[in-house]
């Protein structure tokens, strides 16, 4: 009902995408710097991995709770000027207080939870399981799973193809790799 009251879906899933793309392109760079680099300890990989991870998620959850709060509280007054009325203890008094938290939580989640899917194969192969590949490869492959998965969510979204909109993504990604191994 919040996020009725206060149009906020289109909001959430472009922060979820968006800091979601983050979150797999910052990934997908630490990887491949590893990649490229001298042999690393799968250890100090996770924990460079984790560090960016933690840090897109606390940047993103008080970055957008800290501008939507910001936001809602201007679009909230808009109103109760409007109206000629205080609104606090309305609907849409309680969606200007719960939906930026709500908003800043996607927000930082969505990176976290991406990245640690991301490197997921980094902890199976410290735990010792056996890998079709190098874990630092097939987190790379993971990674462009989840960006061309955006992407293909994004197609749907707007109604364009799908197959397109993951392929646009995932050239962003090879790009990425590019430069990364262009000055690695």
């Amino acid at each position: 009902m919040l996020l009725e009251i206060s149009g906020s879906h289109g909001i959430m899933r472009r922060y979820f995408v968006v800091n979601g793309f983050d979150g797999a392109l910052t990934m997908l760079g630490i990887v491949m710097g590893f990649a490229v680099s001298a042999p690393t300890a799968p250890a100090v990989v996770i924990s460079a991995c984790v560090g960016a991870a933690v840090a897109l998620a606390v940047s993103g959850v008080s970055s957008a709770y800290v501008s939507e709060v910001a936001e809602r509280r201007k679009a909230l007054l808009d109103l109760e000027r409007a109206m000629m009325t205080g609104l606090e203890q309305s609907a849409h008094g309680r969606a200007a207080r719960w939906v930026p938290l709500l908003i800043g939580l996607v927000n930082g989640l969505a990176p976290l939870l991406i990245s640690l899917l991301i490197i997921a194969p980094l902890w199976l192969a410290e735990a010792g399981v056996d890998l079709p590949l190098a874990p630092l490869h097939l987190a790379i492959v993971m990674a462009l799973l989840v960006i061309f998965l955006l992407g293909v969510f994004l197609g749907r979204v707007s109604g364009v193809s799908w197959w397109r909109s993951g392929l646009q993504t995932v050239l962003i990604a090879a790009v990425t790799m590019g430069l990364v191994y262009w000055l690695g």
